[in-house]
């Protein structure tokens, strides 16, 4: 299953706020590109029945059944790219282009003892 950080449940639940979309999961699709990489895409929507949902940080998440896989052990954080520009960034064990931030505590913490291949 996916997870947030506390800092993007925090911006998550201020968006939601601020475009008056309170009481509606935030729904998380992601889609691989023909170079193996991996597209995001997130808005404020209904669910459905097929929807994988659960509440993680306080905030609902919905996912449709053919992003489930992709999103298997991401992270969704929101960080300072730049002084003062904040984003959110997904990190992807499944994305073959990603790569850990080094010292990046919850995908040492959850891929210690996985091999490469895993």
């Amino acid at each position: 299953m996916m997870t947030i950080t506390a800092q993007a449940a925090e911006q998550i639940r201020t968006a939601a706020r601020d475009g008056q979309m309170e009481g509606l999961p935030l729904r998380i699709a992601a889609r691989r590109l023909d170079d193996g990489s991996i597209e995001y895409g997130m808005g404020f929507d209904e669910p459905n029945n097929e929807d994988t949902a659960f509440s993680v940080e306080g905030v609902e998440i919905v996912i449709a059944p053919v992003s489930v896989e992709l999103l298997e052990d991401a992270v969704l954080d929101y960080v300072e790219l730049e002084p003062g520009e904040f984003q959110f960034v997904f990190m992807n064990p499944n994305d073959p282009h990603y790569v850990a931030p080094e010292g990046y505590e919850h995908h040492r913490r959850h891929r210690k003892g996985r091999s490469e291949h895993d």
